[in-house]
């Protein structure tokens, strides 16, 4: 019996050997070593003011960004109408911005803005909060911005449309959208939306749908209530791997939903969307206020010139933000909200992006 004893440590450490073997050859075994952290400081007090901005930035101490997110208090009654985003976009230091030259703007940047722009109306429950995803992977350990500007819009109810894409060989992971400047209070972001540059979306003009992978460009759209143009600009991010890595074996899978409302005058929604068992992991996310069907026809603004976004960002299944440090995030929200009276035909549009490397 002893010698049977003896005997079961080599015949154990023979399994374990061959279950190793099995692993290491290629082609046998993947385990997705993504991973996302969120951050984010809380809430910011403001603006304070009418036709103005606050800017306020979460930060990963470890990892980089592989996109982030803003969701706004904006308080009840017709003032609620004055609170909208201005931006949510990466920053190499927390408080600079890239709107200068067009291209590959930053690299390895661990820092996202979330900024909240007021317009004729305000109240004290103003306030914003940045989120940003702070991304690991054994195989993509370098990224990238690239960004894109157009000038305008210009005119009410004016879509301004620009997209920014990845180099060639790289993988969208996120992106985000601006506009300048904050003093023209009706002029917002209305959607920033990942797409791919050819033709079967309109070169960006289309968003990428439920279900469709490894998008290569970042949309932004800029939506003017009327106030006309003081060099008014939109901007695109694009947040990229970076360069020199194989990405042959990555998947980066769309998820997407659209809802009809809000249609009344002064009133909110809420959309949410979120990555299966077997997407891979939550990366970034986008959203819209929109005219709807963006996924098949070029994006249409909403049915008011005062329609804004109030919220993009990582969360649960019911809608509510994540907290600070969570490493399980699965779900991304887009909050909408109309101006007044009333938005006929108007639409509310999210998505997840939901990444696997393959190693």
């Amino acid at each position: 019996m002893d010698k049977f004893l003896r005997r079961r440590p080599l015949a154990g450490r023979a399994l374990i050997l061959g279950a190793l073997l099995a692993l290491a050859v290629p082609g046998t075994a993947y385990a997705n070593t993504v991973g996302v952290t969120v951050k984010t400081p809380g809430a910011t007090s403001g603006p304070g003011a009418a036709f103005a901005e606050i800017s306020t930035n979460a930060h990963c101490s470890s990892g980089l960004i592989s996109g982030g997110g803003i969701d706004q208090a904006i308080g009840t009654g017709s003032s609620s109408n004055g609170n909208k985003i201005n931006g949510t976009s990466p920053s190499p230091d927390g408080s600079t911005e890239y709107t200068g030259s067009t291209g590959v703007v930053g690299t390895d940047v661990a820092y996202w803005l979330g900024i909240g722009g007021s317009g004729g109306a305000v109240n004290a429950s103003f306030s914003s909060t940045p989120y940003a995803m702070c991304f690991t992977s054994n195989l993509i350990n370098h990224t990238q911005v690239v960004m894109n500007k157009v000038a305008g819009p210009v005119t009410s109810s004016t879509v301004g449309l620009v997209t920014a894409t990845c180099p060639s060989g790289t993988r969208l992971l996120g992106g985000g959208a601006r506009i300048t400047p904050a003093s023209v209070g009706s002029l917002k972001p209305i959607a920033g939306f990942p797409t791919f540059n050819d033709s079967a979306h309109g070169y960006g003009q289309k968003a990428a749908a439920d279900g469709e992978t490894n998008p290569d460009s970042w949309s932004a759209v800029g939506w003017n209530g009327g106030g006309g143009d003081s060099g008014n600009t939109t901007y695109a991010y694009a947040i990229c791997s970076g360069n020199n890595i194989n990405i042959s074996g990555t998947t980066v899978k769309v998820r997407f939903s659209e809802v009809s409302g809000p249609t009344a005058g002064t009133a909110g929604a809420t959309v949410t969307v979120g990555c299966g068992q077997n997407d891979g992991k939550l990366v970034s996310g986008g959203a819209a206020i929109s005219g709807g069907s963006v996924t098949t026809t070029n994006f249409t603004g909403p049915g008011s010139p005062g329609d804004h976004l109030n919220g993009s960002y990582p969360s649960d299944s019911g809608g509510s933000p994540v907290s600070d440090g969570t490493t399980s995030a699965a779900y991304w929200s887009a909050f909408t909200h109309t101006g007044a009276p009333s938005s006929p035909n108007t639409y509310s549009d999210v998505w997840a992006l939901c990444a696997d490397d393959g190693v």
